[in-house]
């Protein structure tokens, strides 16, 4: 799929006058979950030309495209990207994590990524991931449960314990997050991990109460830490001169 993927995306920049910066996967493709039936989540970074950005009027800053072979696409401007990043938004950090990279021009990565990293708000990230853990873990609280809901509860959680003990920018891949796990609780969710590659997404798995119990005292601990995170170190001047240096190089 990924020359048509980059088919698609050089397609899009055409019809738009933009440059794509970079193009990378975001969903259960990226995370290493997959089921058979899962779409593709493309998640791209797009600049105009240079006059685009002298305008005083407010313009559209996002692109969407939907297809019939499940390539579901969605872009942000650079100048909406740099909004997101003084917020540190939790998905548009993940972007420069991703295993699965379409497109990427490395002056604009060279430029960007630290300050990603300077920006990355430790409380902020952990309160995006433990409302979504919540929300998920809910989802869960039934005999039977959609394994998607399961992996989804079990990423956005062990994304908060992450934040909590390592203090850095979450890893991506799933498996990446399983050490923060002992080898019994590992092996369980190993084997969930192989069985989730053979079903489709509306998949309904017996519950793990054992898993689901760790899970629900996890995100609880989750919670209860992110109240003495820290904030992150943004330098608005320095994102206005890396802004600038990438519009007209």
């Amino acid at each position: 799929m990924t020359p048509k993927i980059i088919d698609k995306l050089k397609a899009i920049e055409s019809e738009k006058n933009i440059e794509i910066l970079l193009a990378v996967e975001s969903g259960s493709r990226a995370w290493g979950f997959a089921s058979p039936d899962s779409d593709y989540d493309i998640r791209f970074i797009y600049r105009h030309k240079k006059d685009w950005y002298l305008s005083p009027w407010d313009k559209d800053e996002t692109i969407e495209f939907m297809t019939d072979d499940d390539l579901d696409g969605s872009g942000w401007d650079l100048k909406k990207t740099f909004h997101l990043l003084l917020k540190s938004n939790a998905a548009l950090l993940s972007w420069f994590y991703s295993p699965i990279v379409y497109i990427e021009n490395k002056k604009f990565v060279e430029l960007f990524k630290p300050l990603a990293d300077t920006c990355f708000s430790p409380i902020a990230v952990s309160y995006h991931y433990v409302s979504m853990s919540k929300k998920y873990l809910e989802a869960c609280r039934s005999e039977k449960v959609k394994l998607k809901s399961y992996f989804y509860c079990l990423r956005t959680t062990l994304t908060g314990k992450w934040i909590l003990e390592k203090g850095t920018v979450p890893p991506v891949l799933f498996s990446d997050l399983l050490v923060l796990v002992n080898d019994d609780t590992r092996a369980r969710i190993e084997r969930l991990v192989t069985l989730k590659a053979t079903k489709g997404e509306s998949y309904e798995h017996p519950n793990n109460w054992k898993l689901f119990r760790l899970l629900e005292k996890m995100v609880l601990e989750n919670e209860e830490g992110a109240k003495g995170l820290s904030g992150g170190k943004a330098d608005k001047s320095e994102m206005e001169k890396v802004f600038r240096e990438i519009i007209v190089y």
